[in-house]
């Protein structure tokens, strides 16, 4: 595999605090990230686009009122061969987005920071156990409603 390139394909920020005030009351941040991942292939043999979605989402705990939010598309074209074609969708939906997440935790980071609040240093991400919940969820989609969970 070789990171033929890695950008931005969409971010913002809405600093909540900024536009409404304060909350009134003592504040208690809660943090949720969302993600999701989508890869394809590019007209270019044997390159491939990867683009990892992050939604980073405070609210305070207290009262569920908005602090900030934070969307950010992140994408990569990598350069994939050798890798057997049953195993290329796990690798672009794993692999790819491992590689890419040092620099989506430091735009996150950033953005944050530059937005008014403490940097948010988001956690690792599994992405091992997010594929397998998303073909997981997609098993259960395509399984009929009368047929039992076995």
């Amino acid at each position: 595999m070789q990171i033929l390139t890695q950008y931005i394909r969409d971010l913002s920020f809405e600093n909540a605090v900024a536009q409404k005030g304060l909350p009134s009351g003592e504040v208690q941040p809660e943090i949720s990230v969302q993600v999701s991942l989508d890869a394809r292939k590019r007209p270019a043999e044997h390159q491939y686009e990867v683009i990892s979605k992050f939604r980073v989402q405070s609210t305070n705990s207290k009262d569920k009122s908005p602090i900030f939010l934070c969307e950010l598309d992140y994408g990569g074209i990598f350069h994939v061969e050798g890798v057997p074609e049953d195993q290329l969708h796990p690798f672009l939906m794993i692999e790819c987005p491992r590689m890419m997440f040092p620099y989506v935790r430091r735009i996150v980071s950033d953005m944050t920071r530059d937005g008014g609040f403490p940097p948010f240093n988001m956690d690792p991400v599994d992405f091992v156990a997010l594929y397998r919940q998303e073909i997981a969820r997609r098993m259960q989609a395509q399984r009929p409603a009368d047929q039992p969970l076995s």
